[in-house]
């Protein structure tokens, strides 16, 4: 990639990461701060999941990419290690949008036992459940499916090398020098990604059937509540739909340098997928501040309480010259 596409792209990276760390803890903030009442109900909470998952891409995860482009001469083990960061991160997400998906079938589906179902007990243990669950699956290249045997050769070369001559450098750490391609299509996207994409699909489609059956059938003291369960319901697929089309290119993208080589795929395409990928933990924080009114109302209060702050300084300000 020539060098003026390399510093357009890293600008872009740094914007990314930035918009991701604000937005996200503005989200946690106008969750756990401002509509407190809102953490007794799992859809929230579980925003509050996603929003941290989000935020660590922007905290570590997009770092981690521009670095782990041979920027940096690692240990193979050490170079693994990082680079099976960023899949945590991503499954994470996954995990929390199936959880969010899962919340609203049942509430509108089993009603009744809901309440029993959604505890504060039952809500831990399951985002728990997403992360331990993300870290075992994105931590999995670690054990299995690396790519460490041929770097461990290459770092073995390297170490006799390096005793005859004490300049001979670490070998350069890249994503696909140590994670599989295989893994990456066969393991992470078919069956980490892929599947819980179609399950959430299949679930928001029957959610939308029952509920468009109940709006047509219902008396009109109980449509308001039904038109704000599809308002919801709406957003949050929103969310999963720009998942999808933010992380697809790159999976498919991986897919056809699997299957006809590095020439399949351009390096500037690959990096625009990577920039998508990445650009989708900033974007949901948009989505939520305009399609859920309850954090809609809770970024004006912390607006307000933005202004208000920064009008007593500067009466202070005043007052002391």
């Amino acid at each position: 990639m020539a060098e003026w596409a390399w510093v357009i792209y890293t600008i872009l990276e740094v914007l990314v990461a930035v918009a991701c760390c604000l937005g996200n803890v503005l989200v946690v903030c106008a969750v756990c701060v401002c509509v407190r009442s809102s953490l007794k109900e799992p859809t929230f909470c579980f925003l509050v999941s996603l929003a941290v998952a989000d935020f660590l891409v922007g905290m570590a995860a997009v770092p981690l990419a521009v670095l782990l482009d041979g920027w940096v001469c690692l240990t193979p083990e050490l170079c693994l290690l990082l680079s099976c960061v960023v899949l945590v991160l991503t499954q994470a997400s996954v995990l929390s949008l199936l959880a969010i998906a899962v919340d609203r079938y049942l509430r509108v589906h089993t009603p009744l036992r809901y309440k029993d179902l959604a505890t504060q007990r039952s809500l831990s243990v399951a985002i728990i459940l997403c992360w331990v669950i993300s870290c075992l699956l994105g931590f999995a290249p670690l054990f299995v499916w690396n790519n460490y045997s041929n770097l461990a050769t290459l770092n073995n070369t390297t170490t006799t090398s390096s005793s005859l001559d004490t300049s001979f450098p670490l070998p350069h750490c890249t994503f696909l020098s140590v994670v599989s391609l295989p893994f990456m299509v066969y393991f992470n996207f078919l069956g980490c990604v892929l599947v819980p994409l179609l399950v959430m699909t299949l679930l928001y489609a029957r959610l939308f059937w029952y509920l468009q059956g109940r709006l047509r059938d219902s008396l009109p003291q109980a449509r308001a509540s039904l038109l704000r369960e599809r308002r919801l319901a709406s957003s949050l697929a929103l969310v999963l739909v720009l998942f999808a089309g933010c992380w697809m290119p790159l999976h498919i993208m991986n897919c056809a340098l699997l299957i006809r080589g590095p020439e399949a795929v351009p390096k500037e395409a690959l990096y625009a997928g990577i920039l998508l990928s990445h650009a989708n933990s900033a974007v949901n924080p948009v989505v939520y501040a305009y399609r859920i009114p309850k954090i809609q109302q809770a970024y004006r209060q912390i607006w307000r309480w933005c202004v208000q702050g920064a009008g007593c300084c500067y009466r202070e300000e005043s007052g002391n010259m």
